[in-house]
């Protein structure tokens, strides 16, 4: 009946040991530098130069690219243990993901030979270009659109909400080629960032993740190579619903790793702070509040470690466990991180101390990569098939 062997649901060595090395590496190279870079809003340099150097910055490289070649669920574990420091310097590993995902599903060899090795290598970052302005949760709505023109494809139009972007070498983006196909007529593109007729607009002023760019970027008679195209003509949509099913739950991570960093400094904080002749961790409603914050916590991280271990294995019917995974964790994030600023009553509320940036930061993981009304509608439409 007790059999310490029983392998059945439990992290491998190799996973917990990398965990253990994220964690080290964030304490000591990302999380001094966390409250500056969102104080002023700049790239956390700091943290893309250890996570490069240590190759934690796009761990699911596979090894035929120069790359890591870890799992998605290994991934996951990077993101979570960064964003329980800095929220803005998980998204450089997350990023690198969501941008490269359309390229490892859909792209010809030859594409993934020329972008992917420079991702490994830490040379590049890449990120990921769905939205419009027009066209958010709508993303089969978007106006961008690339034509032929000889050997060529020419882009126009206009991406809005690209994380990353202005420090990313390459963009993966999302255009119309034949407008009378609608959800088939979109195509899927490799961007560089030096293609003529490729420009980034001013960053965004935000609630949180202040040290990650968003920008617009602008397609004006942009042009690229024809074998730039990732997949055949009029799979782009298709390619980026199935990126999703990947890396929601790498959003599922960044959210549970706010959460516990939240969680853990509520703890450290109760444990000192007194009132009424003792600690405020020795009062039963503190503890009720501190057990169900790590209640949510560990459920989430659960729910998003059984969908990218899914995701991993190549299931199919990704899209509820994906959907739920991002949608419960960023839900407890937001939750979990306004009860820690409770927690530490006025304090909680100052620049002080790191749990105001952490309830701002969470708030977009309820927003990015389909919103949770949105992932609520994917999961419905998922159970009423």
């Amino acid at each position: 009946m007790l059999n310490a062997d029983f392998e059945a649901y439990r992290l491998s060595d190799e996973h917990e040991a990398l965990r253990e090395a994220v964690r080290a590496l964030a304490e000591k190279e990302i999380a001094p530098y966390a409250a500056e870079v969102d104080e002023q809003a700049r790239f956390p340099v700091e943290a893309k130069d250890a996570l490069t150097k240590a190759g934690f910055h796009a761990v699911h490289i596979p090894e035929e690219y120069g790359g890591e070649g870890a799992d998605e669920l290994a991934a996951c574990i990077v993101i979570e243990e960064v964003a329980r420091v800095c929220a803005s310097s998980s998204l450089i590993p997350a990023v690198n993901g969501l941008g490269s995902v359309p390229i490892l599903l859909s792209a010809s060899e030859e594409l993934k030979k020329q972008v992917l090795p420079t991702l490994a290598s830490g040379e590049a970052m890449i990120s990921y270009a769905l939205s419009e302005r027009e066209a958010g949760s709508d993303a089969a709505a978007m106006k961008t659109r690339a034509r032929r023109d000889g050997d060529d494809w020419v882009l126009n139009g206009t991406k809005c909400w690209i994380t990353n972007a202005g420090v990313s070498t390459w963009y993966t983006v999302m255009a119309v080629t034949d407008p009378e196909k609608k959800a088939n007529g979109i195509s899927a593109f490799v961007v560089h960032k030096d293609d003529p007729g490729f420009e980034v607009g001013p960053k965004e002023r935000k609630l949180g993740i202040a040290g990650s760019p968003t920008r617009e970027i602008y397609f004006q008679d942009c042009r690229i190579p024809g074998d730039r195209i990732i997949g055949a003509e009029g799979t782009g949509f298709k390619t980026a619903l199935a990126t999703l099913d990947h890396t929601r739950p790498t959003i599922g991570a960044q959210a549970v790793g706010i959460a516990q960093g939240a969680l853990d400094q509520a703890i450290a904080y109760v444990k000192e702070r007194r009132q009424f002749g003792k600690a405020i961790a020795d009062f039963q409603g503190i503890q009720f509040m501190l057990a169900d914050m790590a209640m949510k916590v560990e459920a989430s991280r659960q729910l998003v470690y059984v969908a990218t271990s899914r995701a991993e294995r190549g299931e199919k019917n990704l899209g509820f466990i994906s959907s739920a995974a991002k949608c419960l964790a960023s839900d407890t994030a937001m939750q979990v991180t306004t009860d820690a600023v409770q927690l530490f009553g006025g304090a909680g509320f100052t620049k002080d101390f790191p749990v105001e940036r952490m309830m701002r930061d969470a708030k977009i993981t309820q927003i990015y990569e389909g919103t949770n009304q949105v992932q609520r509608m994917v999961m419905a439409r998922s159970l009423l098939r």
